[in-house]
Order: C-alpha cells, then structure tokens, then sequence
C-alpha cells in the first residue's frame, strides 16, 4: 500500500508524542519537519529518522510533495499555518487542538477550508483515551438503563507550566487548555448542550489567564452534566492526563476513577475492570493514556484520508467544542446562562 506523504509543522514538547503515534501507523510517512527554531526540528528529526527539516514553512509547502499536514504549534500560529497550507494546495489538514485562540478565528479556519475543498481535521485526543471509549461502550450497552446525571471532573496540581511556560501568559488558560478535552469528551458521551452557567477564578497568581473553571449543563436530552476543571487542587487522587467521570442511571451508575478502574454498579452489585496499555518507546509511561490515545485517533483520521472510514474528529465537529469553551467565558463573564443556540460571537 503505498502510503501518504505528510510533513509536521512544531517541533516542540508535544511533538514527539504525535510523530511517535503517527510512527505506530502503517499508512503513512513523514517526510519532514519545521520549527522556527531549526535546531529543535533537527532534534526531532533525528530521533524519528526524518530526511529533511526545514526553518521555513513557506520553503517546506514549496519544495516538499505532501499529501497532508499536521500542525502542531502554538494555538495563536494555527490558522496562519492552515491558511498557508490551503494557499498551497493541501487537501487534507490536522491541527492541535485548541483549534484557536478564540470562537471567531475557528469559524474563519473551518470556512477557508470548506471554500478551499480542503478537509480540516482537529487532533482531539482524550475522546479516543481508552478508558473513555471503554466507558462510552458500557453506557451505550445500557447495563445502567437510562443516564439521568453526569459528574466529569479534572483535578490536578501537575506543574504543567515547568514543561509548557507560554501558558503562564495566556489571558485564557485552563477552559481553553483543558476545557477543550473535557467538554469535547461530554459531547462525545452525552450529545449537545442546550445552555450552561460558567465561573472561573485564578488561584495561582503568577498566571495571566484562570486555572479553575466550573460548568453547569444541560443537554439537549435534558441530562444536567457538572463539570470542575483545575490546576490548582491538591488532591489524594490526582486526575492529571485523564478524567474521572460518575454516570447515574436508572438502573446503576458507572465510574471511572483512579488507576483507569471502570466500577459499574447495578442493584446485582459492582463489577470492576481496568485498562491497561501497551508500551512504546516513544511514551511516557506515566500518561500513556495521553500518549497511546494520540495512535487512535491518527488512525482514524488516517482512515477518512484513504476513504475508508469516517473521522470523528473534523473541523466542523471540533467547532461545536470551541463554541462551548467560548460561551463558558461569556457565562464567566456576565454572570448568567448562555442558551447555546443564541451564542455566535467570541467574548475576549
């Protein structure tokens, strides 16, 4: 099978967990890299054993004959990085997520692409985490009859800012961070949201943007969904790099808790399983999670690419998660309920 030509776009901290995942994956080959820094691409490219790295990206989309990108820099350069790409002809797009800094240059991302007959696809990833899927199938199989109330919760006090330090200096931090992952993983489980209420605050103060966000839901199937969000909890139980999740239903619940042990509880009693992973050289083994996630959800966008399956993660789809994380701010902000339907602007 001859296989699709791609060249990465950010040679930074998480790149080498997405070129690892892509590394996994028989379909396709990466044939080249670019940083702004050219000496982290020449880093990278060593590692993976990528022929040619480049310090332009204009120089890379004309020299190099690609069947796709992949974009894995900085949220505030991802629509300069897809505007050139559609400018140089690529049909097939994946950005990081978050797609963008706000709701009003996602839209532009996803119009330029649909007018340009390019597929835009957004590396979402804890949607494809295998103790999420897990958890999505014991629901689906209705074991706990008909879900009434869900918790999601991400409580941590990982020292994210020591490996990433340019989130200290965004005005928007932790909705935009991990919010994207949380409330992307509630529709992936529940289906849309009809309005939400939103209060965030910034505990640690040497941060520009907030570290602690709480969201109230409801679904459009009437489900009231809650929703904690923190960098700042010291907790016995830290949740960095997954999520711990409560689903209650008419005839049980289903837990997902420490250690990725899924508790499924009916009136017959509780039943208890773990996922486990692989392990990959490539991976940090403390958030393979995180990491072996990256392998699925690059197989199935690499399936869209070939024609033989449909991605989950698209532009258009990732547009209604952004929208979420935009209509947060606006409750943050204001202090009320945002019906969903009538959000169509971007606070800042």
């Amino acid at each position: 099978m001859e296989k699709l030509k791609f060249a990465v776009l950010g040679c930074g901290f998480w790149s080498k967990f997405q070129i690892g995942a892509w590394s996994e994956l028989e379909g396709a080959e990466l044939v080249a890299v670019y940083n702004r820094t050219l000496s982290k691409a020449e880093k990278i490219a060593q590692y993976f054993k990528v022929p040619r790295v480049y310090d332009n990206a204009e120089e890379l989309f004309r020299n190099e004959k690609l069947d796709f990108v992949d974009i894995i820099t900085d949220v505030d350069t991802h629509a300069l990085f897809v505007e050139m790409a559609v400018k140089h002809g690529l049909k097939k797009i994946i950005c990081q997520k978050p797609m963008a800094p706000d709701f009003e240059t996602a839209k532009h991302m996803v119009k330029i692409c649909r007018e340009a007959g390019a597929k835009l696809y957004i590396h979402e990833n804890y949607r494809w985490q295998a103790p999420v899927r897990r958890f999505r199938q014991i629901l689906d199989s209705g074991v706990i009859g008909n879900p009434f109330k869900a918790r999601v919760s991400f409580l941590s006090g990982f020292p994210v800012f020591d490996n990433q330090p340019f989130l200290k200096e965004l005005d928007h931090f932790i909705l935009t961070d991990m919010g994207s992952h949380v409330l992307d993983v509630i529709r992936f489980l529940f289906g849309e949201c009809e309005e939400l209420w939103c209060q965030t605050k910034a505990v640690n103060k040497d941060i520009k943007g907030e570290d602690l966000a709480v969201v109230m839901m409801k679904m459009k199937n009437g489900m009231p969904v809650y929703t904690e969000l923190s960098y700042a909890s010291v907790v016995e139980h830290d949740s960095f790099s997954t999520l711990f999740m409560l689903v209650e239903g008419e005839e049980g619940s289903i837990y997902l808790g420490p250690g990725f042990e899924i508790r499924t509880t009916t009136r017959e009693g509780t039943n208890s399983e773990t996922v486990n992973f692989p392990s990959y050289c490539w991976a940090d083994p403390d958030y393979i999670v995180n990491h072996e996630s990256g392998i699925r959800i690059n197989r199935n966008i690499l399936e869209d690419m070939l024609g033989h399956g449909k991605a989950e993660n698209t532009g258009d789809d990732n547009l209604e998660t952004v929208r979420l994380i935009w209509a947060c701010y606006e409750s943050a902000s204001k202090g009320k309920t945002v019906r969903i339907d009538k959000f169509r602007y971007s606070y800042k």
